[in-house]
């Protein structure tokens, strides 16, 4: 079973930066695409990108110029550089891995992010 840890989360100002970290953890880790999702307040769950193995990314196109999205395949983590923030990013956010053996998805349990004025 692979688990997921997302960290790095806070309270920051608006216009400053926060890095969050996933970090897969289990035995024989084989993962597939990673993804990074955030729900707000009374929003439904959005997708924010997403990274393949061979480290192609994509984004939501409202985020693509403040978000980047990198991976570390030998520490098994993904990473969401967050800048220039604004009080619309407050949300949870949430990192998910497909594991490729067994083939499931695996969700982490979220990182709280808010921006304040």
């Amino acid at each position: 079973q692979v688990q997921l840890v997302e960290s790095g989360g806070g309270l920051v100002q608006s216009g400053k930066s926060l890095r969050l970290s996933c970090a897969a953890s289990g035995s024989e880790i084989r993962l597939g695409i990673m993804r990074w999702f955030r729900q707000a307040p009374g929003k439904q769950r959005e997708l924010v990108g997403s990274i393949t193995q061979d480290g192609a990314v994509d984004y939501a196109e409202s985020l693509k110029s403040r978000f980047t999205i990198s991976r570390d395949n030998a520490k098994n983590t993904i990473y969401l550089q967050m800048n220039n923030l604004k009080p619309e990013d407050t949300a949870i956010y949430y990192c998910a891995a497909m594991v490729l053996w067994p083939r499931y998805t695996s969700w982490g349990q979220g990182t709280q992010v808010t921006v304040s004025d």
